[in-house]
């Protein structure tokens, strides 16, 4: 891979990690409800977890996907499910969490890292960063160097979403606009299921 071309993908990577989407939208409504420290282990789940699945499509899945569509079929239903579970449980989210405090925690590292395998976003950006960038004359080059060039981008590129959150927490400390908040964040995060029914 070309230092130009490498250049080209890790824009691809940053507009593709930054830009609104299932992760930045949970991760914005973390960053509001429990701060940005306790919500550092889902942004490095999110990074682990969108690398194995990089790697896992750079090197076969997603060949295995197209000659079975019945298990795509599956993993969207199943990913679908699960997305609609946590809008649902952001949106009905009603204080903002303090540290040490029971009843509602955020993301953990492995959940977001799981999270990675049924996120209709991070499928569509896997599939596209391999057929895009991928050179068959170094298949397995390239895949790890896609991989690690999406690692290096996503924490700093998704940790600005939590950020937000963070700096909305003195205004949504009013429980009326949290809960507001925590409702149209629930309905973003069910709405970017719409591009996966098509």
């Amino acid at each position: 891979m070309s230092f130009d071309v490498f250049l080209a993908l890790l824009v691809f990577s940053f507009v593709s990690s930054v830009t609104p989407g299932p992760n930045n939208f949970m991760l914005l409504a973390s960053g509001v409800n429990f701060g940005f420290l306790r919500t550092i282990p889902h942004m490095l789940g999110i990074a682990a977890g969108f690398c194995s699945l990089l790697l896992a499509v750079g090197f076969g899945l997603g060949a295995l996907l197209t000659a079975y569509p019945q298990l795509h079929l599956l993993l969207k239903a199943a990913g679908g499910a699960y997305l609609l579970y946590l809008a649902w449980k952001i949106a009905t989210s009603r204080a903002l969490a303090q540290k040490g405090e029971g009843g509602a925690s955020p993301m953990s590292f492995t959940q977001a890292a799981l999270f990675q395998w049924v996120n209709p976003k991070a499928w569509v950006m896997a599939v596209t960063a391999m057929a895009v960038y991928a050179n068959p004359d170094a298949p397995f080059i390239s895949v790890l160097l896609i991989a690690f060039a999406f690692t290096v981008v996503n924490f700093p590129s998704v940790s600005v979403w939590a950020g937000f959150g963070v700096a909305l927490r003195g205004f949504l400390a009013d429980p009326a606009r949290l809960k507001w908040f925590n409702i149209a964040m629930g309905l973003a995060l069910a709405a970017t299921l719409w591009p996966m029914l098509g």
